[in-house]
C-alpha cells in the first residue's frame, strides 16, 4: 500500500485556489491514500462566527467534497482531509475520509484546542475507521494526538493505519506523541500538518511542517522539513501493523487490563 501526504500553506478563506494548490502538488504522484492537513480548504484562523457560517460546508453534499471526490475518481485514491463542517445550525472542525465510491467515514473533532473552542461545537461522533481497499483506516485531529485514548481506540476497533491532519503549532510536540502513539499500538501513522503563518489575530500562529509517516516500531518513513510544501509517498506493508508483540511473552493488546481502568472513564475516587 502507498501513503502519502501533502503539507502545504492554504489561504484563508480562498476554498478553490487550496483546492487548485492541492490538485498542483498531487500531480504526476500516484497513492493509494492521502492524508491533507487539517481545515485545509478554509484555513484555520477564523475571527467570527460569520467567517465559519460563509465558509462551512454541509457533509458530504460541500462543493469542496464534490471536487475532491472527482479527483478520487479520476486517481483512484482515497483522500482524509480536514474542513469546517456546517450541520444545520452548529459548525464542526471535521475529517473525512473520501474515495471514488463516496464518501467512507465522517469525524467530528472531540478535542478542541485553543480558539477553536470559541467557534466550533465539541465532536459528537465516536473515533471513525474506515477501509481503504481493505485495509483498515483510523482518523484523528491535531489536538487529538495528546490523548492516547483517541490511538487507542482506533487500534482496537482494527485500525492499522491512523490519519492524522494537523494544524500543529507547538514546536516538535504532535511529531513526537504521534510516533509514540504509533508505537505503543504497533500502527503506522499518517501526519499531514500544513505550513506557514496566519496572523489575522493575537496571537499570530505559525505552523511547524514537519509532516510524517510512521512505522509500528516509530521509524520516520517519510518527513518534510518546517515550510517546504510538498506531496511525500511511503510503501508500507499494513499487515504489520496486525503484530502486537513486543516479546515473545507480550502481546500489547491481550496485556491490556480493562478492569482496572475505569477510573479513566469513571473518575479517580
Amino acid at each position: 500500500m502507498r501513503v502519502g501526504y501533502v503539507q502545504f500553506a492554504p489561504e484563508f478563506g480562498e476554498k478553490a485556489e487550496n483546492l487548485a494548490k492541492i490538485e498542483k502538488l498531487l500531480a504526476g504522484k500516484k497513492a493509494d491514500l492521502w492524508v491533507l492537513p487539517e481545515l485545509c480548504t478554509t484555513g484555520y484562523q477564523f475571527t467570527s462566527k460569520t467567517e465559519l457560517e460563509e465558509l462551512a460546508e454541509p457533509v458530504p453534499e460541500g462543493e469542496s467534497l464534490k471536487r475532491m471526490q472527482k479527483l478520487a475518481q479520476e486517481s483512484g485514491a482515497y483522500f482524509v482531509l480536514g474542513l469546517a463542517e456546517r450541520a444545520g445550525s452548529v459548525f464542526y472542525n471535521s475529517a473525512v475520509l473520501i474515495g471514488p465510491e463516496g464518501l467512507v467515514a465522517h469525524y467530528r473533532k472531540v478535542h478542541l484546542f485553543f480558539r477553536e473552542k470559541l467557534w466550533f461545537a465539541p465532536g459528537d461522533r465516536p473515533f471513525p475507521v474506515g477501509q481503504v481497499r481493505g485495509v483498515p483506516v483510523g482518523i484523528m485531529i491535531c489536538y487529538d494526538h495528546m490523548f492516547p485514548e483517541a490511538a487507542r481506540i482506533l487500534a482496537l476497533k482494527g485500525a492499522l493505519v491512523l490519519t492524522h491532519p494537523a494544524n500543529l503549532v507547538i514546536p516538535g510536540l504532535g511529531q513526537l506523541t504521534m510516533r509514540v502513539r504509533a508505537l505503543e499500538n504497533r500502527v503506522f501513522a499518517v501526519t499531514a500538518n500544513r505550513v506557514g503563518r496566519e496572523a489575522r489575530e493575537e496571537p499570530a500562529l505559525t505552523f511547524t511542517g514537519l509532516s510524517q509517516i510512521v512505522s509500528p516500531t516509530g521509524e520516520l518513513l517519510a518527513s518534510s522539513p518546517e515550510s517546504a510544501e510538498e506531496a511525500r509517498v511511503a510503501e508500507i506493508e499494513p499487515t504489520k501493523a496486525q503484530d502486537k508483540m513486543l516479546t515473545p511473552l507480550n502481546d500489547l493488546v491481550q496485556d491490556r487490563r480493562p478492569e482496572f481502568y475505569q477510573d479513566l472513564v469513571e473518575g479517580v475516587k
